[in-house]
């Protein structure tokens, strides 16, 4: 059965923030608002929490989980990042993008697209999330939070709590978030290419 936290948007109480780190390092599933819609997340380096929040998600290896940063410096050093690359970056975040990049051998080979070697990036433009990333001291693995059959993300946490509170530990209410996920570029190739519009303007990176 879940936990559930009420955490204040603007104001995040530490003491539940601590706690939700905690759940995290011992293997949880956390849903959590963004500044896009909910997300499903855990921890970077916990095999077993990854599989379980793919199949929860419905997904397979083939699709990109994303790695939740606090800043573009802890970005660097899981992705590689060019001139280019950095000056897209710096106009998009903290922010509702998600940006496919190439992979360092920081990342974990399970967590790459197998086949591409890329993976997903954002700085999420979220309170709740930054003071979560602080307090872990490192990224969080994440996934937008559309379940199987679904048209549409869970928006709000009752919701949320009504079809997984039996399938993940962590609930954190921050209140209601938009329905619209990121919107994904891929910066891995020559030229940026936006792979879904969502909530960021694609129009701030020329595309």
């Amino acid at each position: 059965m879940s936990q559930f936290f009420q955490i204040h948007p603007d104001n995040p109480q530490q003491r539940l923030i601590k706690q939700a780190a905690q759940i995290i390092h011992s293997g949880g599933i956390v849903a959590l608002p963004t500044d896009s819609c909910y997300a499903l997340v855990c921890h970077l380096d916990d095999k077993g929490a990854v599989e379980r929040l793919r199949r929860i998600r419905g997904v397979d290896d083939k699709h990109h989980l994303t790695l939740l940063c606090r800043d573009l410096s802890e970005i660097g050093v899981y992705a590689r990042v060019d001139n280019r690359q950095f000056r897209l970056l710096k106009a998009a975040t903290p922010g509702p993008y998600t940006f496919i990049l190439e992979a360092t051998k920081e990342v974990p080979r399970r967590l790459s697209h197998p086949s591409r070697k890329t993976i997903g990036l954002r700085v999420p433009e979220n309170r709740i999330v930054q003071a979560l990333l602080e307090e872990l001291g490192q990224p969080l693995l994440g996934t937008t939070l559309i379940l199987a059959g679904d048209e549409h993300s869970l928006t709000d946490a009752e919701s949320i709590r009504e079809r997984l509170e039996k399938q993940i530990e962590l609930i954190v209410d921050g209140g209601a978030c938009s329905f619209e996920p990121t919107t994904v570029v891929d910066l891995s190739g020559a030229e940026p290419e936006l792979l879904r519009q969502g909530r960021g303007d694609a129009g701030l990176l020329g595309l």
